[in-house]
């Protein structure tokens, strides 16, 4: 049975920073590519970030870009995302995905979801 669990999440003040986790586990976790999604109240999910499975190529979306890292200790089975200088926009549930075959800079399918964390940035 895969599970996809996130962790991290909380409130924090504007200018400030989180560091997710998400540990994998039931799979093989070098095999799949990693990524971060976000979905605000009433907005649809977006992709946040992705890593390949080696953990040398990354991609974000433009508006994290300079802001979030995503990384990966495939010894752990562990993918992270640290966000720094959040604002009240970041706000969301941030979910974890895990593909086989996913593209990082084109993510169009999702082979496990994680249940998600989340994360509030007040102002």
């Amino acid at each position: 049975q895969v599970q996809l669990v996130e962790s991290g999440g909380g409130l924090v003040q504007a200018g400030g920073s989180l560091r997710l986790s998400c540990a994998a586990s039931g799979l093989t976790f070098i095999r799949y590519s990693m990524a971060w999604f976000r979905q605000a109240p009433g907005k649809e999910r977006e992709f946040v970030a992705a890593i390949s499975r080696s953990g040398i190529a990354t991609y974000y979306v433009d508006s994290v870009k300079g802001r979030f890292t995503i990384s990966r200790d495939n010894a752990k089975n562990t993918v992270y995302l640290q966000m720094n200088s959040l604002t009240p926009q970041d706000t969301a549930n941030y979910y974890c995905a895990a593909d086989s075959s996913a593209t990082i800079t084109n993510w169009d399918h999702t082979d496990y979801w994680g249940q998600g964390t989340q994360v509030t940035v007040s102002s």
